[in-house]
């Protein structure tokens, strides 16, 4: 299976509850208040692994979700952090929004590690809310729930040098004999599924990442095949070695199959059109020499004058040490930044977990409908007997918005609000 595209679902840690307490000790009537704070909600970070380069991991499992804060206790005792969830990445991951596909981080060169979800913040302990006319506070802050988020995982390779060409033209073996890669070898098409990465070691030179990228074919541009998938490897690489079967052993024209695949490359990406490229025509050891020569120079006729040119053969190695430096060399004398994704998408500014809630008009008992998770335990935390305790909750329904919905809704002053089975007259 082609595993370097997953979609997963993620979500941070919520933060813990507030703590009602007060201090209890012999001798002491009557306590002040003690509540501790909850503590943070984990974040669930992003972290490039160098031992990794698919993303295999991510097959199968597809929900990853951070550790919760705890709750606060007594005598100011804070809860326990949520543990943060790190997710271990291949360098040239690239994290998109599913639904928009806009680019949240891309995982690469000094960008190794983002916090993608941050955790939700503890709630306040009771102690936080004593005030010289309100000593004995019975309400406490809900933590903040988490955040929630589906997102794409795409790996594009970070490679110096990327092999392109049709399928069973030899781009495995020739990887196979210039690097310490190991790919799989077959004399079928389609071999190659995942992207083969091989460190090239020249002498006299600091070598450079070579990169088989998975075969392709007419239409991958428009998603034949598994176009696109492997189009979107070649994006990072600096010099393309473009391999051809010199020899025709199947009864396909080198020169065709160039322009076929330049097209794909150019309707995918003009900068894919733009990376200079050398000719590698493969197989010529089952040529004499005279026919080596001709079969070059028909190849150079059918191409732009000035396009480089090697014969190789991947099997016995004829041609490969020349044609690595003149890659080196070309390597060289490209300068141009390291490509790099720009965030389009911030999670940041995503509402937490704790925000939504419904506010519905029930004409049957004429009533006001205010309902979600957060609402539910607010109540639960809330004196609403007490004037501050009512206060405070009055505060809540305003920030979070829900008395601008109700009033968006018509309500008048002596209408009803219901909330989980407490009823509140509206006046404004």
């Amino acid at each position: 299976m082609f595993a370097d595209v997953a979609t997963i679902y993620i979500r941070s840690g919520n933060g813990g509850d507030g703590h009602i307490g007060f201090h209890r000790e012999k001798f002491i009537a009557a306590g002040g208040p003690n509540g501790g704070d909850g503590g943070r909600g984990g974040d669930v970070i992003f972290m490039i692994d160098d031992g990794m380069n698919t993303l295999n991991d991510y097959r199968y499992k597809r929900k990853y979700k951070a550790e919760n804060g705890e709750p606060g206790g007594n005598n100011n005792c804070s809860g326990k952090d949520g543990e943060d969830l790190i997710l271990r990445v291949p360098e040239g991951t690239v994290i998109k929004e599913a639904e928009s596909g806009k680019v949240i981080a891309d995982l690469s060169h000094d960008n190794r590690r983002v916090t993608v979800l941050h955790g939700g913040r503890g709630g306040k302990g009771n102690q936080h809310y004593a005030t010289p006319t309100m000593q004995i506070p019975r309400y406490a802050q809900p933590g903040q729930e988490g955040r929630e988020l589906t997102v794409v995982l795409e790996l594009k390779v970070i490679a110096d040098v990327g092999l392109v060409g049709f399928p069973n033209v030899g781009k495995s073996t020739f990887l196979s004999r210039v690097s310490n890669a190991k790919p799989k070898i077959a004399n079928y098409h389609f071999t190659t599924l995942n992207p083969n990465l091989g460190v090239v070691n020249l002498e006299g030179t600091d070598g450079f990442v070579i990169a088989d990228i998975p075969g392709l074919i007419e239409g991958a541009s428009e998603g034949v095949g598994l176009g696109h998938e492997f189009l979107k490897h070649v994006e990072r690489c600096k010099v393309i070695i473009h391999i051809v079967d010199g020899a025709s052993t199947e009864g396909r024209d080198p020169v065709d199959d160039i322009n076929k695949i330049n097209t794909e490359l150019a309707k995918y990406s003009e900068v894919l059109a733009g990376k200079p490229q050398i000719i590698a025509a493969n197989k010529m050891d089952l040529f004499s020499e005279e026919e080596q020569e001709i079969a070059l120079s028909l190849i150079k006729d059918g191409l732009p004058e000035g396009t480089e040119v090697h014969m190789i053969s991947a099997v016995s190695g004829q041609g490969i040490r020349e044609l690595l430096y003149a890659a080196y060399h070309m390597l060289k004398s490209v300068k141009e930044d390291p490509i790099v994704f720009e965030q389009e998408y911030f999670p940041e500014t995503i509402s937490g977990g704790d925000e939504p809630y419904t506010v519905t008009y029930d004409m049957e008992t004429s009533m006001y409908v205010v309902e979600g998770p957060r609402i539910e335990r607010m109540l639960g935390y809330t004196n609403l007997d007490s004037e501050k305790g009512f206060e405070f909750f009055q505060n809540f329904l305003k920030t979070t918005g829900i008395l601008t919905e109700l009033e968006a809704l018509g309500i008048q002053d002596g209408d009803t609000v219901r909330m989980y089975g407490l009823q509140f007259d509206y006046y404004k």
